[in-house]
């Protein structure tokens, strides 16, 4: 695995996306995330799991933003500007938009651990240190995550 950060960006930005939701929060998510890392340079070990490293300083980033809304309320919900205008009609974007969907409605938790190790690819011992928890949690939460979506996307998904 690389040392070097731009290496990482992408998978950044997918783990952003399925915490935050929306693109551009997730953009910023990975802007603060980078700053940290730049920041905190000095802390990061050659040779360990860079990946690793970033994801748990974006996790960290996304729990302090969230204490941050709950005290601050900035009206961003009702901006028109976060509606989308024209939705796509190819069904591979329909498909996304609801693996998407049903992804952001699965519990925090069971989220995390189907993105760091489904989408991301991190093994179960490195998504077990970045989550700080065991093993068999990461493996529990991944196999309940990945049912909770069949269960949510198999309706939808049926053979014709």
């Amino acid at each position: 695995m690389s040392d070097n950060i731009l290496d990482h960006i992408a998978a950044l930005r997918s783990f952003a996306r399925a915490l935050c939701g929306g693109r551009d929060e997730a953009e910023d998510l990975v802007q603060e995330t980078l700053l940290r890392a730049i920041e905190y340079s000095a802390t990061y070990r050659e040779g360990t799991n860079m990946r690793g490293w970033l994801c748990t300083i974006m996790r960290n980033r996304f729990y302090t933003n969230i204490k941050k809304r709950r005290r601050e309320r900035t009206g961003a919900d009702e901006c028109a500007s976060t509606n989308i205008s024209t939705p796509g009609t190819q069904e591979w974007h329909i498909q996304g938009c609801e693996l998407t969907q049903a992804l952001q409605e699965l519990p925090l938790h069971y989220r995390e651990a189907v993105v760091i190790v489904l989408v991301m690819g991190e093994s179960y011992i490195d998504a077990s240190r970045l989550m700080d928890c065991d093993i068999g949690t990461i493996k529990s939460r991944v196999n309940r995550g990945r049912n909770m979506l069949k269960a949510k996307l198999g309706e939808a998904h049926q053979p014709r």
